[in-house]
């Protein structure tokens, strides 16, 4: 659902629906452990920002193709912000950690769209580099809570009252299809977007990474690095180069 903050003044609320939270811990930990890294779909920045702020003096990249979000993130110029994706801007080699945060992995929708994600960030990566990203865990369901009883109440920056809600309008073989609302009493109408969100297995999810070069080094259920089950909340993986895929030589 990340198509509405291509709208600047959508972007602004983005932070203040996603605050930094366990998986924002998580992922810093790994991104001060390592020199340079690449965040792909870096949105605001929130996670590359805390880097910065709190010592890390390496190389940082975010990469993000909606410039309302990179609007917010170029307010500190202490990172390197890049308009694209993996498809438009290609990296060999360069970084110790490629991270995938806030399940944008969600948005690709089909086998090949994956694999091109999973191919470009194995390219990107260093020899001894890691890849570490998550995927909202199909056993646990979590759209059957994406309700409007379930909405979330925001204060914009400039005091503006703001609701948000979601509803599923299908879920169909993996697919989960669904509007997202904003709405306000100071707007004219409400403000909607609609888009959808894979939902993968650990098994598949295994598969393509296999096939693309890329080895599970670690795998976890949530964000406390607790085990996955068939019913944690969270796929949460970090993979390593393996060896190259069939025909192809780095």
């Amino acid at each position: 659902m990340a198509d509405a903050f291509e709208d600047p003044d959508l972007a602004a609320y983005y932070d203040l629906i996603n605050e930094f939270g366990e998986d924002d811990r998580f992922y810093l930990g790994l991104v001060q452990a390592a020199d340079a890294v690449l965040d792909v779909g870096c949105g605001t920045g929130m996670l590359l920002k805390a880097a910065r702020a709190s010592g890390h003096t390496g190389r940082l990249v975010g990469l993000d193709p909606a410039e309302g979000m990179l609007l917010q993130a170029r307010r500190d110029p202490g990172v390197e912000w890049i308009r694209g994706d993996l498809g438009t801007v290609a990296f060999d080699g360069e970084f110790d950690l490629v991270v995938m945060t806030g399940h944008a992995f969600q948005v690709f929708l089909t086998d090949d769209e994956a694999r091109a994600q999973f191919t470009a960030i194995r390219r990107a990566l260093k020899p001894d580099g890691r890849f570490a990203f998550e995927t909202r865990n199909p056993g646990a369901r979590a759209w059957e809570r994406w309700t409007p009883e379930n909405g979330t109440d925001i204060v914009g920056p400039d005091g503006e009252r703001v609701r948000v809600e979601h509803f599923v309008e299908s879920v169909e073989d993996g697919l989960v299809t669904m509007t997202e609302t904003f709405s306000s009493p100071d707007w004219p109408e409400p403000r909607v977007d609609r888009g959808t969100l894979r939902f993968t297995d650990a098994d598949h999810l295994d598969a393509l990474l296999r096939e693309t070069g890329l080895d599970v080094a670690e795998r976890y259920g949530f964000w406390d690095r607790t085990p996955l089950t068939g019913t944690s909340r969270e796929i949460i993986t970090i993979a390593r180069p393996g060896p190259p895929p069939a025909g192809r030589r780095r």
